[in-house]
């Protein structure tokens, strides 16, 4: 079938449809990862956008339940240069255009891609509208400048959790590991759209993980006597979650925090500290982060469009752990009293490459420290 995907600019794309037959809206972006596609379908950070996909070929290694990071695909549509009409890998259970059409997912394909990533890399991220239904581009085009813009939208709420719940399964999937003879640390985690790979890094490292809704309260929390608390990725600006904000505040100095993406945005917000939109954000998994204390250089996964203006934090309070050796941008932070760390990137990777594992730890051995 054919399909046409439209920008709120009036540039127009036309390709051929694969996935589910229909119409999606979303905040147009790229990501830049060669592999693991599946779980980009999947990340709830996407909720709300039209993913294009840099690698040419997508689909080639079709979909199985052990690579989702959700029970179902969060990206509103995709957009890629080839799709694969057949998987080739023994790990497939589904063929990927088969997977997204069970989940109504529409794919616009036969387009170039390249094109489309320097548009949006020229003019920042825009809303678009896929479709394959037999509609004017002028009124698709009407149709995109209709898209709430992600800017002031929370959307955590929307894709959090709705009941409590533990998760016990590691990397692979295997039980809470028992260290010197005891279950591992409890850590409660809030659940603002995160990655089952979070849960299977945190069961890894020797955690007891118990999931919460994103707006449970701080006393709440409390009340279950976590050793720690995680703060996890999610969709949508994070100037609207007050409650996340005030939760937090709540948290701090009380029992040890980690915090990953839309946490740790929310981490800089707590501390009073103010958040931006990026022009066309961060998506892909080889961006290079740097270490301030030790010099190192990490290769880094990436998914998120806001980040925390480092000038707008207390040095005297807050320690600028990591920068983005792309653009500058604040990747880390440590509260210089308080047990309270967090990290713009995706440390658990999926995709992305393993550099950056030894934060799960981190956090472990300040739980260990606080405990004692």
């Amino acid at each position: 079938m054919q399909a046409v995907l439209a920008l709120e600019d009036g540039k127009i794309f036309r390709g051929e449809g694969f996935g589910a037959k229909g119409e999606c809206y979303g905040e147009v972006v790229f990501n830049t990862s060669l592999t693991g596609y599946q779980e980009i379908f999947t990340d709830p950070s996407y909720a709300g956008q039209i993913v294009v996909l840099t690698n040419p070929e997508i689909g080639n290694y079709g979909t199985n339940f052990e690579d989702n990071e959700a029970s179902h695909p969060y990206i509103e549509g995709l957009v890629v240069r080839e799709f694969s009409r057949i998987s080739s890998n023994w790990r497939s259970q589904q063929v990927t255009d088969e997977y997204l059409d069970r989940f109504r997912v529409p794919v616009i394909s036969e387009i170039d891609t390249r094109a489309l990533v320097r548009h949006l890399r020229t003019k920042g991220v825009m809303r678009g509208v896929i479709s394959s239904m037999d509609t004017s581009v002028e009124i698709l085009i009407a149709k995109t400048r209709s898209i709430p813009k992600m800017d002031g939208t929370d959307l955590a709420k929307i894709v959090t959790t709705r009941h409590r719940y533990d998760w016990t399964a590691g990397s692979q999937f295997q039980p809470v590991p028992v260290i010197d003879g005891q279950p591992g640390r409890h850590v409660v985690a809030y659940d603002f759209g995160i990655k089952q790979n979070i849960l299977r890094m945190l069961v890894d490292a020797g955690c007891r993980v118990t999931v919460v809704p994103a707006m449970t309260s701080a006393e709440d929390v409390l009340r279950m006597a976590p050793d720690g608390v995680f703060l996890s990725n999610g969709p949508g600006d994070p100037e609207p979650c007050n409650y996340a904000q005030e939760n937090i505040r709540g948290l701090m100095g009380r029992v040890p925090v980690f915090g990953i993406c839309l946490g740790h945005q929310l981490i800089g917000l707590a501390l009073h500290g103010k958040t931006y939109k990026l022009k066309f954000g961060h998506h892909g998994g080889n961006h290079p982060v740097k270490q301030m204390e030790s010099g190192k250089i990490e290769i880094t996964a990436h998914n998120h469009n806001f980040a925390v203006a480092p000038d707008s934090l207390k040095d005297s309070e807050v320690m600028n752990t990591h920068i983005d050796l792309n653009d500058g941008t604040l990747e880390g932070l440590r509260h210089r009293s308080m047990p309270l760390f967090s990290v713009q990137y995706h440390p658990e990777a999926s995709p992305g490459p393993h550099d950056s594992h030894y934060l799960f730890h981190d956090f472990m051995k300040m739980m260990k420290e606080w405990k004692n």
